[in-house]
């Protein structure tokens, strides 16, 4: 897997006026803080890190980590994503396309609609998995009959 520049200035159209320049936390982000803000668990951040959607953050001279602006804003996308089902994959897609400022909104969308015809398709899965539950548990005496209808069903060999 290549490793991508991800040093690519967050515009202020992409980040809605809340640029680096913008920031009022100029020392930067702890990674504590930085998951705190974003609810993002420091060790999926570390892990973010590793893959190459978040940067490699500048450090301390005591060797903390230190995001700034951008990455905070970045690691809230990435977060929003995520909330939304959208894959590593499709995320990475997103963010080389606003790194190389080649962002395409019919692109965007076409994976937004992929994306979703795959929800879709997982709702009507678990529907499925919902009615197959449901007869299972209606076959249930709930008695304390030695044999259990539940069990029996789980073991029957798929058609």
């Amino acid at each position: 897997m290549t490793m991508l520049n991800y040093t690519a200035i967050c515009s202020d159209y992409r980040c809605k006026g809340n640029s680096l320049k913008n920031s009022n936390n100029l020392r930067g982000y702890a990674i504590g803080h930085i998951s705190q803000l974003t609810g993002v668990n420091i060790e999926t951040i570390r892990y973010y890190e590793r893959i190459g959607i978040m940067p490699i953050p500048a450090r301390t001279k005591g060797g903390n980590r230190q995001y700034d602006h951008t990455q905070l804003m970045r690691l809230s996308f990435i977060k929003r994503c995520r909330n939304l089902g959208f894959s590593l994959s499709e995320i990475r897609t997103f963010l080389v396309m606003v790194d190389q400022e080649n962002l395409s909104c019919a692109e965007v969308n076409q994976i937004t609609l992929l994306h979703l015809e795959n929800i879709r398709t997982k709702l009507k899965d678990l529907h499925r998995l919902e009615q197959t539950l449901r007869a299972m548990a209606a076959q249930c005496s709930l008695g304390d009959m030695p044999e259990c209808p539940i069990i029996e069903t789980l073991f029957e060999i798929a058609q």
